[in-house]
């Protein structure tokens, strides 16, 4: 690579520069250097105007005799006004890694000439001057690149300071060391050199110093607080890397203050830097003397920060407090319980990082006693009072019914205590030792609910209803600790269950939550660990239970255990069927001879009789809602009650409404019986009728019907969806069953494709917008919700002209990333099966792999680009023939939410030219911008020239508010044999010493 890649470089060619190896080019740049530096110099300079997006070249003659801030102005001249799109602001990720490129260019040449040219007092100071000016420009373009390649250029000096104070406190050891030896051993020599060194090390220090105040005085105190939140969060994000790597120099209040006051800031995306460059800085301990001022001042602004309306933010600020729980009683109780209540947030990261907090403040502290019994289990184990300070905690917050997100919340990182079941079963179960306080009964039910929370979690290996978007894919790894929590979890309970439901089977609460976890057994244990005597144990109970209680969710709950006990998959079943047929025997065979008592003529019922026939009555009604028991004939009993209760008017209301609910479930479980032999009988003649009406419909209008089938396909998909959640197996029946529905529909459309071209293309339209309609809320690492529709879509490839694959393949790389396009898990095959149907037979040798994730044009380009596009795209139009794509109609579904509708340059019709008849404007063709690019012009399309510094209007009255920005000279810690610093007013952040009304700040 040669020095003169940086001159003149054409915008396109810039992304050539994340292919090259910076070590070459720099080295290259400094040959160039050292034999003609202002022609290197030259080049420099136009690699970072051009970087800025600008098409202006500075020439050796303007080099030579103009002044910086008259060079810029030129350059300005230059810029396009009429482009939103500069490198840094470009989407797509070849422009992100051009970024990155672009910051470790300027770290490779800070490392490669630290030693030599960045002291010869030219080369840094014409780059520093002309940053410095840039940053200052009123085009946005110039001022972001420039404070990007100012902020890199000062961590880059920073390192070297860093380097240098390393060799002079070596250098200053070596010296001492060659100094305090006897005369006859001491080296003079050595010791001259030495000196020499030292010298030489403090001169350089001295010149970085400079030239680190220079950029920090003339770039970053102006640039914290400018009006773009790009160009703040940079120089935010820069201030904490110095702080963290040179900790002596940079680590004190003249440089936190920037963090505190900036993260008052109104875009989350500052404020999230703040809380990020703190986070580096708190994780070590070691640092957090020199950051007790600021933790005193700025405190209460975090704690209010795990509020913030940007949930990334509040996660952020919650887990800068779990560091700073390091420091002992920084925090104060108030602080923690503004935490504390976040455990039972909706948002799960919000809640997963505030159950960190609450485990780092109240459960990892053990005492020092506890070393000698960590080996002890159950009731004496060390989790024993960890599992009572969980309870404790759950019955002062207040909230009994959400136990479940408090488990969840601190799952992640309190395991271990969490799936101590035998512990929990120990202190339920054993009596308390000596000078042990035993738990109340409230204690205990909120030790068993939570208890019952954690099994489920361990068993179903998914957060609480409204903290997921559904079942999730389980890793191999999950899987077999999701095993192996079911195996440990039956072993325990299916033993200790039985004793647990005796003690407390008279509390209608707490056995309700027992009788659940059955549910997360694995009942194949019951055989293979010889535990048939506790099953008996454990069905004798439960028939106590449903012969003691009449509550209707114990009696629930028992029905729930049968039914779950009772799977024929299992050896286990005859035993409980027989066991639950003896019950429901008895519960009928009492039901009818009290219905005969109750209902003899002539005598009125007492409320004994009354009350039993209820009773029983409710009893049955919750066996029936989750058992078939049509042998049993309750619908002749309930109906004779009922004609009675019609007849002579008396009947009890209770009893009333448990007869027709019984009813209500006998016919549930008949309509049950129909539909699972759903008659065939009328097949071929319905089939037939609808085959004419699909063919009578499409006659009408071709496209209107492809719409319709495709949007029947998209309504059995959100089915599928919404009975099965986004992760299904796709070789599921169900699945396979509406890819073959794609298949017929596909085959209906018959062999002449020129007739269906239109409508086959308006489908591929609507279906991959389908597709990619949902993104997943973990990131763009993971696929779209619906992406596996794709795999539906692909059975109408076939249907497609050679050219119209092109195009709608065209179209498909619009909506997807760079990421997405090297994906090759299970997860992203629906999108590789259906890119390979579109590219068979497809224009292969003219299409680009990568046109999807390039660079996107602007929406707004000059008159010579429009006609060059317009010539273009007409010449296409001649060539390919491609089929008009209508406007779609809005077509409504009660599963579909509407679609988010693009804007006119992002629809399907920018790559389709329109015809008049569907269109009054003229034509006007232009690329099809990326949907999810960014530009310079905002929404509200504000120029491009702007004001630079945040408006001070409507800030609010902050003890922050008017704060001075004057800054302090860089001074790099002395090491032995340097000045010693003076120490900073302990009243340093009060606003009363730093006022200056004459700055603006910007508004909290």
């Amino acid at each position: 690579a040669s020095a003169k890649y940086f001159c003149i470089l054409p915008q396109k060619k810039l992304l050539a520069f994340i292919f090259v190896s910076f070590q070459s080019v720099v080295d290259d740049w400094i040959e160039s250097y050292k034999h003609d530096r202002d022609i290197a110099l030259l080049d420099l300079i136009n690699f970072f105007i051009q970087c800025s997006g600008c098409k202006g070249v500075v020439t050796a003659e303007m080099f030579r005799h103009m002044q910086n801030s008259e060079i810029i102005r030129k350059m300005t001249e230059e810029f396009d006004e009429d482009s939103g799109d500069y490198p840094l602001t470009m989407a797509g990720p070849q422009w992100k890694k051009f970024k990155s490129s672009f910051c470790e260019f300027i770290g490779v040449l800070v490392r490669q000439c630290q030693y030599s040219i960045i002291y010869d007092e030219y080369m840094m100071d014409t780059v520093i001057s002309l940053l410095t000016g840039l940053s200052d420009s009123q085009v946005r373009a110039f001022r972001h690149t420039s404070t990007l390649a100012a902020m890199k250029l000062m961590t880059a000096l920073v390192n070297v300071a860093l380097n240098l104070s390393i060799n002079m406190d070596n250098t200053q050891r070596q010296y001492e060391a060659e100094r305090n030896k006897i005369i006859g051993k001491r080296a003079n020599d050595r010791l001259e050199l030495l000196l020499q060194k030292r010298k030489e090390l403090q001169e350089n220090q001295d010149e970085i110093e400079n030239m680190m105040n220079a950029i920090f005085k003339g770039v970053f105190v102006h640039r914290y607080r400018d009006a773009i939140a790009e160009i703040r969060a940079i120089c935010i994000e820069e201030i904490g890397i110095w702080m963290k790597m040179y900790s002596d120099a940079f680590l004190n209040d003249s440089y936190l203050k920037y963090v505190g006051w900036t993260m008052h800031d109104k875009q989350g995306e500052v404020r999230l830097k703040c809380l990020t460059a703190l986070q580096g800085l708190y994780y070590n301990k070691e640092l957090n003397s020199k950051l007790e001022l600021f933790t005193s001042r700025f405190k209460d602004r975090i704690v209010s920060m795990t509020l913030d309306k940007e949930y990334d933010v509040a996660v952020q600020a919650i887990k800068l407090l779990t560091l700073v729980l390091h420091s002992e009683e920084v925090l104060t109780a108030e602080d923690c319980e503004n935490v504390y209540h976040l455990v039972y947030s909706a948002h799960r990261p919000v809640a997963v990082a505030a159950g960190e907090f609450l485990y780092k403040k109240l459960f990892s502290r053990r005492d020092p006693e506890d070393d000698g019994i960590l080996k002890r289990r159950g009731r004496q184990s060390p989790n024993a009072n960890l599992v009572k300070t969980l309870v404790f905690f759950f019955l002062e917050s207040e909230l009994h019914e959400h136990a479940a997100y408090l488990v969840d919340s601190m799952w992640d990182c309190a395991t271990d205590l969490l799936k101590d079941w035998e512990c929990m079963n120990s202190l339920l179960l054993e009596e308390p030792l000596n000078g042990e306080e035993p738990l109340t009964d409230r204690q205990e039910s909120a030790l068993i609910e939570i208890m019952l929370c954690t099994i489920r979690q361990a068993a179903e290996c998914h957060p609480p209803v409204g903290r997921g978007t559904g079942k999730r894919v389980l890793t191999a790894k999950e899987k077999k600790t999701q095993l192996d929590d079911r195996t440990k979890i039956t072993e325990l309970f299916a033993v200790a269950l039985p004793q647990l439901l005796a003690k407390y089977s008279v509390d209608a609460e707490k056995v309700t939550n027992l009788l659940q976890l059955p549910q997360y057994f694995d009942l194949e244990i019951y055989t293979t660990g010889r535990l048939e005597k506790h099953l008996d144990a454990l069905l004798r109970q439960i028939r106590d239970i449903v012969e003691k209680h009449t509550d209707i969710d114990v009696l629930e709950a028992c029905s729930k255990t049968y039914h779950a006990l009772c799977n024929e998959e299992f050896t286990i079943f005859n035993r409980v069927d027989i066991a639950r047929s003896q019950l429901i025997d008895e519960l009928a065979d009492k039901f009818n001879r009290l219905l005969e008592d109750f209902l003899q003529e002539g005598e009125e019922p007492d409320e004994d009789d009354a009350y039993q026939v209820l009773s029983t009555l409710k009893r049955i009604t919750a066996f029936h809602n989750a058992h078939d028991l049509s042998r049993w004939d309750l619908f002749g009993c309930n109906y004779k009650l009922l004609k009675t209760g019609i007849e002579n008017g008396d009947m009890p209301e209770q009893i009333v409404i448990h007869a027709l609910q019984c009813t209500h479930y006998v016919i549930l479980w008949q309509l049950a019986k129909i539909t699972e032999s759903s008659s065939t009988k009328y097949y071929n003649d319905y089939g037939d009728i609808i085959k004419e009406t699909m063919s009578k419909t499409r006659q009408i209008d071709k496209i209107q019907c492809a719409k319709t089938l495709i949007l029947s396909l998209q309504q059995l998909f959100n089915e599928m969806i919404q009975e099965n959640g986004y992760n299904f197996d796709r070789s599921s029946p169900t699945f396979s069953g509406i890819k073959e529905l794609a298949r017929r529909f596909a085959l209906t459309f018959g062999l002449d494709q020129l007739k269906t071209r239109e409508a086959i293309a308006m489908l591929h339209k609507d279906g991959i917008e389908f597709a990619f309609k949902e993104p997943n809320p973990q990131g763009e690492s993971h696929p779209p919700l619906n992406l596996a529709f794709l795999d539906i879509l692909s059975e109408f490839s076939s249907k497609l002209l050679r050219q119209d694959k092109r195009t709608v393949y065209v179209y498909l790389e619009k909506f997807m990333t760079f990421q997405m396009s090297l994906r090759r898990e299970d997860v992203w095959l629906p999108l590789m099966s259906y890119r390979n149907s579109l590219l068979a037979g497809g224009d292969d040798d003219t299409m680009s792999v990568i046109s999807g994730i390039s660079s996107r044009g602007s929406t707004v380009r000059n008159k010579k680009t429009n006609s060059s596009s317009d010539s273009m795209w007409l010449n296409r139009e001649q060539t390919m023939h491609t089929p008009v794509m209508m406007q779609t109609p809005q077509l409504t579904s009660t599963i579909m939410r509407e679609p988010k509708r693009l804007r006119p340059e992002e629809s399907y019709m920018g790559v389709y030219p329109m015809q008049p008849e569907h269109h009054q404007a003229p034509l006007d063709y232009k690329y099809v911008d990326d949907r999810r690019g960014t530009s310079l012009m905002e929404d509200d399309e504000e120029p491009i020239v702007e004001d630079v510094m945040m408006s001070s209007e409507g800030r609010i009255e902050d003890l922050n508010e008017g704060m001075d920005f004057d800054t302090m000279d860089i001074d790099l810690p002395p090491s032995k044999n340097r000045r010693e610093r003076t120490e900073l007013k302990p009243d340093f952040f009060d606003p009363a010493s730093i006022m200056d009304e004459s700055l603006p700040f910007f508004p909290t």
